[in-house]
């Protein structure tokens, strides 16, 4: 580990052949003494393409550890940081900037004056695009295929909030925007106004999920409820009864989320986080999936678990021979 001499900015950590708990602890130590920002030095990640994080690569009789650079990304995303774009160093290294995020810019923390409208269209919630995480692009559609949705189908989608979901359905359906039939409830106004321009051949309804079964909407052959069980205020056992026993065709499915991150100044962190815990704590969100499985494997139901930011649960209907 050196020091790069030949920059007339504070110079950049030099890290050629140690071990990854010694540059942790470098950048751990730096944040701990005030630095808003740290640099390093590393190998450039592309004179190991097809080697293991921690294989060893000799160039000009130096040999370095090679690491890719989601070692780096992930790094960064553990420790709370914003990783910078990387850039080139004196070969065959690059130079990755690690910055502190600012833990004011937590949307987590921010109070509605209406309840309804916590994840309205005016919240920092409707910064956030689903449509914008390749994760949940990949596992949602995956899940459509497993199902088998047909373009003629009914949809529910609950805490439909801006359409995100729908859009991605009609999106991998061919044909469901116009012989289907999709309806999306939220208690948000305006969040069902903009569901509204973007699907307007959809039918929305401003509710509170906890009235459901009072709104007599019909038995549909997909539910979707993405990140809305877990909402503070709802009984998500009895919702999912609800839905089992009121609101799903013979053959109809649901597919749910949970959230499994928090959003900090422009980043996704991953992992659920409970109050006054520093690391991610999942055991509550393993023990409310764990509880979803075993209900509907009673209910006759298949279940399938997966997903990083966003934790799917698919359930289908087990064939009845």
């Amino acid at each position: 580990m050196t020091a790069d001499p030949e920059r007339s900015e504070p110079a950049a950590t030099v890290f050629r052949a140690e071990p990854l708990p010694a540059i942790l602890e470098h950048v751990q130590r730096h944040f701990a003494d005030g630095a808003s920002q740290v640099r390093i030095e590393v190998l450039d990640p592309d004179h190991g393409r097809g080697l293991f994080a921690g294989e060893r690569v000799t160039i000009g009789g130096v040999e370095h550890v090679h690491r890719p650079l989601q070692v780096w990304v992930d790094l960064a995303a553990r420790l709370g940081l914003r990783l910078l774009t990387p850039r080139p160093a004196a070969p065959p290294r690059i130079e990755l900037r690690l910055e502190r995020l600012d833990p004011s810019a937590d949307w987590h923390r921010e109070a509605a004056p209406d309840p309804t409208e916590k994840y309205g269209a005016g919240s920092s919630f409707a910064r956030i695009s689903k449509l914008e995480d390749p994760d949940f692009v990949l596992d949602v559609a995956d899940a459509i295929d497993r199902i088998g949705l047909t373009a003629d189908a009914r949809v529910l989608e609950l805490g439909v909030g801006r359409g995100d979901a729908l859009a991605l359905l009609t999106a991998r359906v061919p044909g469901l925007a116009g012989r289907g039939e999709l309806v999306g409830v939220d208690h948000s106004r305006s969040a069902l106004d903009l569901a509204r321009a973007r699907l307007p051949g959809a039918r929305f309804v401003a509710a509170d999920l906890a009235d459901l079964a009072g709104l007599e909407l019909g038995r549909f052959d997909l539910v979707l409820a993405i990140d809305t069980l877990q909402s503070s205020g709802l009984d998500d056992r009895a919702l999912l009864r609800t839905i089992v026993q009121r609101c799903l065709t013979p053959r109809g499915a649901i597919l749910l989320s949970l959230p499994n991150c928090r959003y900090l100044d422009g980043e996704v962190l991953y992992g659920a986080r409970t109050r006054n815990f520093r690391e991610p704590e999942l055991g509550l969100m393993i023990r409310d999936i764990a509880y979803y499985q075993r209900y509907l494997r009673q209910h006759a139901f298949a279940t399938r678990v997966t997903g990083k930011y966003a934790v799917l649960l698919t359930a289908t209907p087990i064939a009845r021979g």
